[in-house]
């Protein structure tokens, strides 16, 4: 697993296997969220075997599902409610962690300065500054 914590809260990583819950876990995560629709992966790595194995780990399992090109406000707001509402830490996970990094710089425009955020990503190892201009829109809001 690539483990990448972009906040002391909150981390992302490209695809996670069921056995890789478990970890986070014992890392001291309590919630998992999924950014990344079940058409795009193998059964073994549907939700339905992510629940199973988020369940065992005692860990609890949100969706937020949607394919990349398709990322809207509703995506974003949505996320920014599953983040406000869940236990944390709070791990999210995508294709490449791409997606639900972006999604959390949009979801946090407004909670922290633009450059932290834009920050936090960097050091996860995703450059975001081209969503500048969105999270900074959305911080007025």
């Amino acid at each position: 697993m690539d483990l990448r914590v972009l906040t002391p809260d909150f981390a992302v990583a490209p695809q996670i296997e069921p056995q890789d819950l478990h970890a986070l876990a014992e890392a001291g995560y309590k919630t998992v969220i999924c950014n990344r629709p079940d058409a795009e992966n193998p059964a073994s790595l549907h939700v339905e075997e992510m629940q199973k194995a988020a369940d065992a780990a005692g860990l609890t399992l949100l969706l937020n599902q949607f394919a990349s090109p398709m990322l809207s406000m509703e995506h974003v707001t949505k996320q920014a409610e599953l983040l406000q509402s869940a236990e944390g830490p709070v791990f999210a996970y995508c294709a490449s962690g791409t997606r639900s990094t972006m999604v959390w710089c949009l979801a946090v425009a407004g909670q922290l300065p633009t450059d932290d955020i834009i920050e936090a990503a960097a050091r996860g190892g995703y450059q975001m500054e081209g969503l500048r201009p969105q999270i900074e829109a959305l911080a007025k809001a």
